[in-house]
């Protein structure tokens, strides 16, 4: 039997209108599945006109713009009750899920879950539980003094990864799946006895310990910025009190 890193995957990404979990909206997401590796990749794409303005900024980076949304994209409930069914089918399938900086991607489908169909991406996956592969996450714990930044992009230059079209949703789900075999690959003494449930534990705690190392970096440059240590998913916010 391959180890987890040659057998089946599959990744999830999304485009949006901003980087706020909270408040911003998803404009497109993509799920990649490939059976093993070398295989066919299997892509599922949707398009979402987010019911609001997409910023200009945000359009120079993934090149969706109000008009092309507004006439290509669907409403959002559907699609995000179509990606939470899909990702927990993947799951249920036993498939490792690959999401690069997952905290960001897969909060902000809880809260589009939350919006649109009062409802959550946990009650989705119902007794089935996620198992992911986080490559930055891996990256930084498995090689951690290397310097510089570890966006997709770089990871992609570090594991020797074609990334084509980056900040399209399926060519960077596609790319994070493999630099996940790639690290499994090059770290293979460190990794290959491992299970896709161990590492999905194991990453809860690296990304705590990164995230705390983080918010120490931010208090000696006086930000004060708070980190969020959870992973793969933030909690939602709790409520305020009633006046």
């Amino acid at each position: 039997m391959p180890c987890w890193y040659e057998g089946p995957l599959a990744a999830f990404d999304t485009e949006t209108t901003g980087v706020d979990v909270e408040e911003d909206r998803i404009v497109s997401a993509a799920l990649v599945v490939q059976d093993g590796s070398g295989m066919r990749p299997r892509a599922t794409r949707w398009l979402v006109n987010p019911g609001i303005p997409v910023p200009p900024g945000a359009t120079e980076i993934h090149g969706l713009t109000d008009l092309h949304l507004q006439r290509n994209g669907r409403w959002p409930a559907p699609v995000v009750e179509e990606i939470a069914k899909a990702l927990a089918e993947q799951c249920a399938a036993g498939r490792p899920l690959v999401v690069m900086n997952a905290p960001f991607d897969l909060t902000l489908l809880d809260r589009e879950l939350q919006r649109h169909r009062a409802s959550s991406l946990e009650r989705y996956l119902g007794d089935t539980s996620l198992r992911v592969l986080d490559p930055r996450v891996l990256d930084k714990h498995l090689d951690r003094y290397r310097k510089g930044r570890r966006t997709l992009t770089d990871l992609c230059s570090q594991y020797e990864v074609v990334l084509d079209g980056a900040h399209d949703a399926a060519a960077d789900a596609a790319a994070s799946l493999e630099v996940v075999r790639a690290i499994g690959r090059r770290f293979s003494a460190r990794l290959e006895r491992l299970t896709a449930s161990e590492l999905h534990s194991l990453q809860t705690g690296w990304h705590a310990a990164q995230a705390r190392g983080l918010q120490a970096w931010f208090a000696r440059q006086g930000t004060p910025e708070a980190v969020d240590q959870s992973w793969p998913l933030r909690p939602r916010p709790a409520l305020s009190a009633a006046a």
